[in-house]
Protein backbone atom coordinates (compact mmCIF):
# COMPACT_ATOMS: atom_id res chain seq x y z
CA UNK A 1 0.00 0.00 0.00
CA UNK A 2 1.32 3.11 -1.13
CA UNK A 3 2.16 5.58 1.79
CA UNK A 4 0.82 9.50 1.24
CA UNK A 5 2.79 12.56 2.75
CA UNK A 6 0.61 15.11 3.39
CA UNK A 7 2.45 18.69 3.39
CA UNK A 8 1.32 21.27 5.97
CA UNK A 9 2.27 24.85 5.55
CA UNK A 10 2.67 26.49 8.86
CA UNK A 11 3.11 29.89 7.64
CA UNK A 12 1.27 32.03 5.64
CA UNK A 13 3.19 34.68 3.87
CA UNK A 14 4.97 37.89 5.16
CA UNK A 15 7.22 40.07 4.31
CA UNK A 16 10.57 40.45 5.70
CA UNK A 17 11.46 42.91 8.22
CA UNK A 18 13.71 45.48 6.87
CA UNK A 19 13.72 47.56 10.11
CA UNK A 20 17.29 46.87 11.45
CA UNK A 21 18.86 47.12 7.78
CA UNK A 22 21.04 49.96 6.73
CA UNK A 23 20.41 52.61 4.65
CA UNK A 24 22.56 51.55 1.55
CA UNK A 25 22.92 52.61 -2.49
CA UNK A 26 21.26 49.73 -4.26
CA UNK A 27 21.61 48.88 -7.91
CA UNK A 28 20.54 45.82 -10.11
CA UNK A 29 20.28 45.34 -13.96
CA UNK A 30 18.32 42.58 -15.07
CA UNK A 31 17.48 41.68 -18.67
CA UNK A 32 16.01 39.59 -21.80
CA UNK A 33 15.06 39.49 -24.96
CA UNK A 34 12.15 39.50 -27.70
CA UNK A 35 13.01 37.26 -30.80
CA UNK A 36 10.74 38.33 -33.92
CA UNK A 37 10.15 36.30 -36.99
CA UNK A 38 12.81 37.35 -39.76
CA UNK A 39 10.41 39.02 -42.29
CA UNK A 40 8.67 41.19 -38.79
CA UNK A 41 12.02 41.86 -37.44
CA UNK A 42 12.76 43.49 -41.21
CA UNK A 43 9.63 45.44 -41.66
CA UNK A 44 9.62 47.20 -38.28
CA UNK A 45 13.80 47.88 -38.45
CA UNK A 46 12.59 49.36 -42.66
CA UNK A 47 10.22 51.33 -40.38
CA UNK A 48 12.29 52.87 -37.68
CA UNK A 49 10.41 50.28 -35.07
CA UNK A 50 6.78 52.22 -36.06
CA UNK A 51 3.55 50.56 -35.84
CA UNK A 52 0.30 52.11 -36.43
CA UNK A 53 0.15 51.97 -32.66
CA UNK A 54 3.56 53.87 -32.42
CA UNK A 55 7.13 53.88 -31.63
CA UNK A 56 7.75 50.34 -30.12
CA UNK A 57 10.82 51.50 -28.74
CA UNK A 58 9.88 54.47 -26.69
CA UNK A 59 6.16 53.02 -25.62
CA UNK A 60 8.19 49.81 -23.83
CA UNK A 61 10.47 52.11 -22.23
CA UNK A 62 7.63 54.25 -20.72
CA UNK A 63 6.57 50.83 -19.88
CA UNK A 64 9.39 49.21 -18.12
CA UNK A 65 9.59 52.59 -16.15
CA UNK A 66 5.81 53.01 -15.11
CA UNK A 67 6.06 48.79 -13.94
CA UNK A 68 9.52 49.73 -11.93
CA UNK A 69 7.57 52.28 -9.73
CA UNK A 70 4.65 49.39 -9.46
CA UNK A 71 6.32 46.53 -8.60
CA UNK A 72 5.37 46.22 -5.09
CA UNK A 73 1.86 46.77 -6.12
CA UNK A 74 1.47 43.41 -8.27
CA UNK A 75 4.35 41.35 -6.28
CA UNK A 76 2.84 40.82 -2.64
CA UNK A 77 6.21 40.44 -0.74
CA UNK A 78 7.92 43.29 -2.12
CA UNK A 79 8.18 46.42 0.17
CA UNK A 80 7.69 50.06 -1.89
CA UNK A 81 10.33 51.90 -2.51
CA UNK A 82 11.82 55.41 -3.10
CA UNK A 83 13.47 54.86 -6.49
CA UNK A 84 15.94 57.11 -7.17
CA UNK A 85 16.82 56.14 -11.05
CA UNK A 86 15.76 54.04 -13.33
CA UNK A 87 17.62 53.32 -16.90
CA UNK A 88 15.80 51.35 -19.68
CA UNK A 89 17.94 50.56 -22.77
CA UNK A 90 16.42 48.85 -25.65
CA UNK A 91 18.33 47.46 -28.21
CA UNK A 92 17.77 46.38 -31.34
CA UNK A 93 19.98 43.01 -32.56
CA UNK A 94 19.25 40.29 -35.17
CA UNK A 95 16.15 39.28 -35.69
CA UNK A 96 15.70 40.43 -31.35
CA UNK A 97 15.39 42.79 -29.45
CA UNK A 98 17.54 43.66 -26.06
CA UNK A 99 15.78 45.07 -23.24
CA UNK A 100 18.02 46.10 -20.02
CA UNK A 101 16.45 47.44 -16.75
CA UNK A 102 19.00 49.34 -14.62
CA UNK A 103 17.00 50.27 -11.16
CA UNK A 104 18.39 52.24 -7.69
CA UNK A 105 17.46 53.46 -4.81
CA UNK A 106 19.17 54.47 -1.31
CA UNK A 107 17.40 51.74 0.88
CA UNK A 108 17.09 48.80 3.21
CA UNK A 109 16.25 46.43 0.70
CA UNK A 110 17.19 45.77 -2.89
CA UNK A 111 15.66 46.71 -6.59
CA UNK A 112 16.09 43.25 -8.28
CA UNK A 113 12.38 43.01 -8.44
CA UNK A 114 11.98 46.49 -9.34
CA UNK A 115 14.66 45.63 -12.68
CA UNK A 116 13.30 41.96 -13.76
CA UNK A 117 10.21 43.71 -13.65
CA UNK A 118 10.73 46.50 -15.60
CA UNK A 119 13.12 44.35 -18.14
CA UNK A 120 9.39 41.91 -18.79
CA UNK A 121 6.72 44.34 -18.75
CA UNK A 122 8.93 46.65 -21.45
CA UNK A 123 8.85 43.01 -23.07
CA UNK A 124 5.25 42.25 -22.77
CA UNK A 125 4.78 45.88 -24.44
CA UNK A 126 6.90 45.28 -27.04
CA UNK A 127 4.64 41.81 -27.88
CA UNK A 128 1.51 43.79 -27.22
CA UNK A 129 2.57 45.99 -29.96
CA UNK A 130 3.81 43.53 -32.40
CA UNK A 131 1.60 40.94 -31.98
CA UNK A 132 -0.68 41.95 -35.30
CA UNK A 133 2.45 41.13 -37.49
CA UNK A 134 2.72 37.54 -35.95
CA UNK A 135 2.11 35.73 -32.87
CA UNK A 136 5.45 34.05 -33.44
CA UNK A 137 7.12 35.86 -31.15
CA UNK A 138 9.24 35.09 -28.00
CA UNK A 139 10.51 37.02 -24.77
CA UNK A 140 13.80 34.64 -23.56
CA UNK A 141 16.11 34.50 -21.08
CA UNK A 142 14.96 36.89 -18.61
CA UNK A 143 17.72 37.39 -15.85
CA UNK A 144 19.40 39.24 -13.02
CA UNK A 145 22.53 40.39 -14.63
CA UNK A 146 23.97 42.41 -10.96
CA UNK A 147 22.93 43.58 -7.90
CA UNK A 148 25.17 45.57 -5.92
CA UNK A 149 24.29 47.45 -2.41
CA UNK A 150 23.36 45.64 0.71
CA UNK A 151 24.59 42.25 2.36
CA UNK A 152 26.32 40.93 -0.72
CA UNK A 153 27.01 41.97 -4.58
CA UNK A 154 25.45 39.49 -7.52
CA UNK A 155 27.34 39.38 -10.65
CA UNK A 156 29.28 42.14 -13.02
Amino acid sequence: MEEKTNIVISKVSSMVDVGEKAVTRRVAQASCYIHFPEQVFEMLRENDFLTHKGSIINTSVVAGLMAVKKTSDILPLCHPLQISGTDLDITPEENKIKIECTVKCEGKTGVEMEALTGASVAALCIYDMCKAFSHDLEITDLKLNFKKGGKSDYGG
